[in-house]
């Protein structure tokens, strides 16, 4: 489960699943999961009120947890996040020990969904073929769609839906990566479900977080989601050939991001017209050497 949204497995699998007669996703991909009635009787809510601005605006995230959710308290909240990530943590470490063994570059894109993410990943993929052996991880809620595109540049892709989940977990990694062939010293990119919270806070034995933000989106993104911007090393700015079309303050994003992170590397690239692409490659080569 997700401390931060309560999301849990929903109807998880991974590509082949619905292949089997008798897999769950087969049957009813999008019914809820089945949980037997409960009565409920003499709720007394934990006391937490939201800090209040002077204009009425309310703010949650001020408690020990960072978060609220109705009917918990801080403290169990604080106590189910500890016990989850230190659970994921253990296996992303497994992960990484085995990436390292075998010296692969591991890196982790995550955004928001329509950032241009998966158009900017075939591009790479596209560049990269005959010169570096590639391999990606897809998540996704649901469809294969994105995993197909990847296969189309002729890179073995895996998908791995997370049904009702909202990020990917070090056990979806560490179950992809024994159907998924990668070379030694190769690179494995996973393509993160999209969404800009809880990926954050998940650690998959990944080297880097890259976070792609599009300028379609405005500037200030960094701000509204620090925890994402904080956790990644590297921010791709995609779309920049859109920029001529919108209200899009450059310098202010950086200065925002930067804000958030101060040690973030941050590249300005357009998937589609190839601006930037040499300098993402070359950032590339150069995590591979380190």
């Amino acid at each position: 489960m997700c401390s931060t949204c309560g999301c849990g497995e929903g109807n998880r699998y991974i590509e082949g699943d619905e292949h089997n007669p008798h897999s769950a996703f087969r049957s009813a991909p999008f019914a809820p999961s089945a949980r037997p009635a409960m009565k409920i009787t003499g709720l007394k809510p934990p006391t937490f009120a939201p800090q209040a601005s002077p204009e009425g605006d309310l703010h949650y995230g001020h408690g020990e947890a960072g978060t609220h959710a109705p009917g918990i308290t801080q403290r169990r909240m604080l106590e189910i996040e500890i016990d989850v990530l230190d659970k994921n943590n253990r296996l992303a470490a497994h992960n990484r020990d085995q990436f390292a063994a075998r010296q692969q570059l591991v890196l982790n894109l995550v955004s928001s969904p329509g950032s241009g993410k998966t158009t900017l990943l075939t591009e790479t993929l596209k560049r990269l073929r005959g010169h570096q052996a590639c391999a990606v991880i897809e998540g996704d809620q649901q469809t294969v769609n994105d995993a197909a595109r990847i296969r189309e540049t002729g890179t073995p892709a895996i998908q791995v839906n997370t049904g009702k989940g909202c990020h990917l977990d070090a056990q979806m990694i560490h179950d992809a990566m024994q159907r998924l062939p990668l070379a030694d010293s190769g690179i494995l990119f996973i393509e993160n479900v999209g969404n800009l919270v809880c990926p954050a806070s998940f650690d998959l034995g990944e080297r880097h977080k890259v976070a792609v933000l599009s300028v379609t989106e405005g500037e200030d993104k960094p701000l509204k989601y620090p925890h994402m911007f904080a956790a990644a090393s590297l921010m791709l700015l995609n779309k920049v050939d859109l920029l001529p079309y919108l209200d899009f303050d450059v310098d202010q994003c950086i200065a925002y991001a930067r804000e958030v992170n101060p040690d973030i590397e941050i590249l300005l690239v357009s998937a589609t017209k190839g601006d930037g692409m040499d300098k993402w490659l070359a950032w590339l080569e150069a995590q591979q050497c380190a």
